[in-house]
């Protein structure tokens, strides 16, 4: 084990590697429960969703682990899913059948493209500068996640967002488990933030903030209502605008992960040369993933960026991803405690881990406005659109104008030049009404 995941070379052990592999997978269960929700709401079966949620998190992290070797997980995204409900099947009037066949149609399409190598030529081109900035936007983008979950950030109707109300009981876990974690990571212990959120559960498990579990196991539900319904109904991607759903599927699916591969690689210190080392075996997993999940019956998966998380506690090595995987798996047959893990035990962690992806802003050469501008913009946009693709459209549009401008247009890589005009086509197709 040690051999094949280089932990000697990569400084750690198979006890961090195991304590990081369960954060990542305590930081990213809500998805579980999140995911069946909101597929729910376009009138899918809730128990099929949840298996189907579950299995294709655990293939693609698997694969992510084994075959990529990174401490990278991955599942059905958040924000896709509400597009795949909300716009496609209840919007548009488009039954969720065609909807998933849509998924499966971009994930083929994502697969040839990997294999092709066009999405590593993108990331390599992403000037470091920028990979930074996208890095610690991940890190504001997260922390502002966890704030809000946690209640200690609301939504207010005369400052769009205000602080949250310390009368809600359960925002006092937050701020429990915050000053914890913070506490332990100044001491520098060892597992700080896994502690940090133990601490917080069994604070809500001992005043009643969180409900203890009736029962320990269950069995998981079916796959038969939604499993292989993307590929019979295939036939189906017959119309302009099932296409323009497609597209719309690929895109996000496509910045969003690229953008959170990038930071994760920067957090950890994977990043070589502004390249990540075997960004194209990272790629094919999570581009697998997304065609497993499509025909398991699920919206489209991609890279965590909860597994900042695990990074954060010390995981190096793919075997971090390979303990994530081996919980998805269980986590079908231990559903009972998984609501143990409330979003106010998972809080405390995104908000840390925000701080410390948020380091990487020292290593942007701020002095140089061709730089900051668009550097700024992608920073401050992943946060305040509750998007990282969006946020990255944001600055990789404002790029090639302030190189231009400063007359270092020929240090433009040229595929920064059709990012340009590709992010101009994404912001218009997500604007379609």
């Amino acid at each position: 084990m040690n051999k094949y995941f280089h932990l000697d070379e990569l400084n750690t052990n198979i006890r961090t590697e195991i304590l990081a592999g369960f954060t990542t997978f305590i930081s990213m269960s809500y998805i579980l429960f999140v995911n069946p929700n909101v597929l729910g709401a376009a009138g899918m079966n809730q128990g099929a969703i949840f298996t189907a949620t579950a299995l294709s998190a655990a293939f693609g992290t698997l694969m992510m682990g084994l075959y990529a070797k990174y401490p990278i997980a991955t599942a059905p995204a958040l924000g896709i899913n509400a597009f795949f409900s909300y716009s496609v099947v209840i919007g548009m009037g488009v039954n969720w059948q065609t909807a998933l066949a849509a998924v499966f149609v971009a994930s083929l399409i994502f697969i040839l493209i990997t294999i092709f190598k066009l999405r590593e030529l993108i990331i390599d081109a992403i000037p470091s500068d920028l990979k930074f900035a996208i890095s610690s936007g991940i890190g504001l983008f997260i922390a502002f996640l966890g704030l809000h979950q946690g209640g200690l950030v609301v939504a207010n109707k005369s400052t769009v967002v205000g602080l949250g109300s310390f009368t809600t009981p359960t925002t006092w876990l937050t701020v429990i488990g915050l000053i914890v974690t913070s506490l332990l990571l100044v001491k520098r212990i060892p597992g700080a933030i896994f502690i940090g959120m133990a601490v917080t559960a069994i604070a809500g498990l001992v005043t009643g903030l969180i409900p203890m579990p009736h029962h320990v196991l269950s069995g998981a539900p079916s796959l038969k209502p939604t499993f292989g319904v993307g590929v019979e109904y295939f036939s189906h991607i017959n119309t302009v605008q099932l296409w323009v759903v497609v597209l719309t599927f690929l895109l996000v699916t496509f910045f969003d992960t690229a953008g959170t591969l990038v930071g994760l690689a920067q957090q950890a210190g994977f990043m070589r040369d502004n390249k990540m080392p075997r960004v194209g075996k990272a790629l094919m997993s999570d581009s697998s993933a997304m065609l497993v999940g499509s025909i398991l019956g699920t919206s489209p998966v991609g890279a965590y960026v909860e597994s900042s998380a695990g990074i954060a506690v010390g995981g190096r090595s793919g075997l971090t991803s390979v303990v994530t995987a081996i919980c998805f798996i269980s986590g079908m047959f231990f559903s009972p405690l998984l609501p143990v893990v409330t979003n106010q035990v998972t809080a405390p962690a995104l908000i840390i881990v925000g701080v410390l992806m948020a380091q990487s802003m020292k290593r942007v050469h701020w002095e140089k406005l061709e730089i900051a501008i668009p550097s700024f913009l992608i920073v401050i946009g992943m946060p305040l659109t509750y998007s990282i693709s969006d946020g990255m459209a944001l600055g990789l549009i404002m790029y090639p104008l302030t190189m231009i401008a400063a007359k270092r247009g020929k240090e433009v890589h040229p595929i920064m030049y059709a990012l340009f005009f590709i992010f101009i086509v994404f912001i218009a197709i997500l604007n379609v009404k």
